[in-house]
């Protein structure tokens, strides 16, 4: 036995996979309501544009489980977030915000050069934490329960002012793709210090979705295509597989649509994300049918 060898056998023995699952075992795990995969669209910075998005999703006959506000909270004025939050309630769907002081709107110049991009959106100094703290505690007054995380310290707090009652206990924190994870101990670390969803970097292939789905129980969440920025990857036709491997899953989808992350998404960008769930589906229902689809209402 080489010392490879003793390493995957390690591995296993706390729980974690020996390797990438290229076996590609189908996943057991299931949403709390029986469902494998759930639609997700993220990208929609404000309530017209969310507004045309649910209804264009009535009219092809779908419906959304989640969606994701992405350039920040501090950037919506509080009627902004109630009008949001009430369309949620409306269509039956969750809000997540992203939470608004990140690397990129701070006063350093290390994220916009060639080396300090790599820290993604983390945060620098107790002060920003602070004022990420205030964010959240602002639109949990005002209705918001779902909160995209850039940094794994604050994700950490909040869970710990979950706990105490400091915020809502019925927040749920959904990690970004931003923090560049993409491996089984990552995603156990993550779960660990209160990630209720966790989404990977957008390049992960089906045998490392099976490893990291073997070492977490929460949701993934699943870029099903990306914006120009992020590589421009459109995954389609790997869907059913992901679902099967990876359950249960958010399965991000309308990314294409945009140009970067934090794209202005106008109303009729919102009709054309839509219209790729749509197209998503139809792969689902052509190759992977028995795969079963949350009910509509089934929220965090």
């Amino acid at each position: 036995m080489n010392s490879m060898d003793e390493t995957r056998i390690f591995l296993e023995t706390i729980g974690l996979p020996g390797g990438d699952a290229y076996g590609l075992p189908s996943s057991e795990k299931r949403f709390d309501d029986g469902g494998q995969y759930r639609f997700e669209v993220p990208g929609i910075q404000g309530p017209k544009v969310m507004k045309a998005l649910l209804e264009a999703m009535d009219s092809h006959d779908l419906y959304l489980h989640r969606v994701t506000q992405t350039r920040g909270i501090m950037q919506l004025t509080d009627a902004e977030i109630c009008s949001m939050v009430e369309l949620a309630h409306d269509w039956k769907t969750d809000l997540v915000l992203a939470i608004g002081p990140r690397a990129t709107t701070d006063t350093s110049a290390s994220v916009h050069t060639e080396e300090g991009v790599r820290m993604g959106y983390r945060l620098r100094g107790q002060e920003q934490i602070v004022r990420a703290v205030e964010d959240v505690k602002r639109a949990d007054r005002l209705g918001c329960r779902g909160f995209l995380v850039y940094d794994e310290g604050l994700l950490w707090l909040l869970n710990q002012m979950r706990n105490e009652g400091e915020i809502s206990a019925d927040c749920h924190f959904k990690v970004s793709a931003h923090t560049g994870h993409g491996n089984p101990c990552s995603a156990k670390l993550l779960e660990l210090i209160g990630a209720d969803s966790i989404n990977l970097v957008r390049d992960i292939q089906i045998q490392m979705f099976g490893a990291i789905r073997k070492a977490v129980d929460c949701p993934l969440d699943i870029h099903t295509e990306n914006p120009k920025s992020s590589g421009g990857f459109i995954r389609h036709y790997e869907v059913p597989e992901m679902i099967r491997v990876a359950a249960p899953v958010y399965l991000k989808t309308g990314g294409s649509v945009a140009a970067s992350h934090s794209w202005e998404s106008t109303e009729d960008d919102a009709r054309k994300r839509a219209k790729q769930c749509s197209l998503v589906k139809r792969m689902i229902d052509e190759y992977y049918p028995e795969a079963v689809w949350s009910p509509k209402g089934s929220l965090i």
